[in-house]
């Protein structure tokens, strides 16, 4: 929330608010500012380490805003995708960068790691864009506000979510060279070619159920044999 630019419409609107401020300084005048204004509840904490799983408790899942520290925001978005099962939704201002890569279509620059991980978990959309002098001090970048709504069913599965993470970090390191050389040791070419894959195609030209199969294939070749 820091100073309360944004917390104090959405608390006006929403009349009950949770804010997570890891700020000392902040906190206080923060409260005194708002308390007449609706039931603000502020966190005192990192939201990187915050466990919005407890916060939602047995409640209605949670619908998070934000404007987003630019230099935190992607370890903040795998953060809360890992508790995505808390969440209605998400409506966050990012650089308009980071919106292009989570919205990026396969065969697209854009289309990487941040892309895969993002989409196998929610539904993204772009809403609009928002210009450097619409903020004080202006940032260098331009912005755009992104909603993220978690599938009722994510296309991978949460046992296989970790060893998932490690291979589309793999599969995307190299993006722009032939899968066969950027998987060697983990799948054969032939392994590839025969998910109907050509083991010379990028990473960035995937589809998410291209690279959903290949990680299947993946664990596969790793379980050992009796």
């Amino acid at each position: 929330p820091g100073r309360g630019a944004l917390t104090q419409g959405l608390l006006e609107r929403a009349g009950a608010l949770d804010a997570i401020e890891r700020d000392r300084d902040l906190t206080e005048p923060l409260q005194a500012k708002l308390s007449a204004i609706g039931d603000l509840h502020i966190h005192r904490a990192d939201a990187l380490e915050f466990d919005f799983t407890d916060l939602r408790g047995e409640g209605e899942p949670l619908r998070l805003v934000g404007n987003l520290p630019y230099n935190t925001s992607t370890p903040l978005i795998f953060h809360l995708l890992d508790q995505a099962t808390a969440i209605a939704d998400m409506h966050f201002m990012l650089p308009k960068e980071i919106v292009g890569r989570m919205t990026a279509e396969p065969g697209s620059e854009a289309f990487g790691r941040l892309s895969v991980m993002v989409q196998i978990g929610c539904s993204v959309e772009s809403l609009f864009d928002v210009p450097p002098e619409a903020f004080d001090p202006p940032p260098r970048v331009h912005s755009s506000l992104v909603r993220l709504t978690p599938l009722a069913q994510p296309l991978v599965d949460a046992a296989s979510m970790p060893s998932f993470c490690h291979f589309a970090r793999k599969a995307f390191s190299q993006r722009r060279k032939a899968l066969r050389k950027v998987l060697k040791g983990v799948l054969t070419p032939e392994q590839i070619l025969a998910l109907g894959i050509d083991p010379k195609c990028r990473s960035e030209a995937l589809h998410l159920h291209q690279v959903i199969a290949l990680h299947k294939a993946a664990e596969s070749a790793a379980e050992p044999t009796a």
